[in-house]
């Protein structure tokens, strides 16, 4: 994250708050070959109505940056791990400089897997783009990857903040976003897409680091 370009990272999502999952978890999990460091995170709005969810809530997340030859860890009872790899495209944004502190995390699919390059062109050259041109304060970088294994959910969209109240930025993007595009075809376009299923969408506030 900030100024590093991981070749994945490896996500936990765990039901334990965040000081039991980083003492229960962090560690076995940073000793792995392959993972180069640690943060995690607190859920600043679990049970969000706003998006549909077809994963469970979760109070903490861990984000583990890992090189090419990681291998995620066994199953935990209370913990999802997913493992994503970073897509050929590049990240869009900006990088202010500072740490990143926030969280906006987006976890999509297509609809099906041969529309799954359509769908990856509307959101790398329509939707991520235009967040990114419109400089929504306390956003930097957003960055697409693809789950390792191929299943659901396929890609994440990994939204760097360099403020801690990712929720008050995060409230900021669609208006900006709209202001930027105006109301015009191109702003419906934006929207959705007829091949988007959204598994997870939320904001996230930063622990600790190791």
């Amino acid at each position: 994250m900030e100024d590093r370009c991981s070749a994945g990272l490896y996500l936990e999502m765990a039901q334990a708050e965040p000081d039991a999952y980083a003492a229960a978890r962090v560690d076995p999990v940073r000793a792995l070959p392959g993972v180069e460091r640690a943060t995690w995170w607190r859920n600043l709005m679990p049970g969000r109505e706003e998006f549909p969810r077809r994963l469970d809530e979760f109070a903490t997340l861990g984000v583990y940056e890992v090189g090419s030859g990681f291998t995620p860890p066994e199953p935990v009872q209370g913990v999802r791990g997913e493992h994503f790899v970073r897509t050929p495209r590049p990240g869009q944004g900006r990088l202010s400089g500072k740490p990143t502190l926030g969280l906006e995390l987006v976890l999509v699919s297509p609809r099906s897997p041969d529309r799954a390059q359509t769908f990856r062109d509307w959101a790398d050259f329509l939707h991520i783009a235009e967040i990114a041109a419109a400089s929504v304060p306390g956003f930097t970088m957003i960055t697409p990857y693809e789950n390792a294994r191929g299943g659901e959910p396929r890609y994440l969209h990994f939204y760097e903040m360099d403020t801690p109240d990712a929720e008050q930025a995060f409230q900021q993007m669609v208006p900006r976003t709209r202001a930027r595009i105006g109301d015009t075809p191109r702003w419906k376009e934006w929207l959705g897409h007829e091949d988007l299923v959204i598994e997870y969408v939320n904001t996230f506030t930063r622990i600790g680091v190791r």
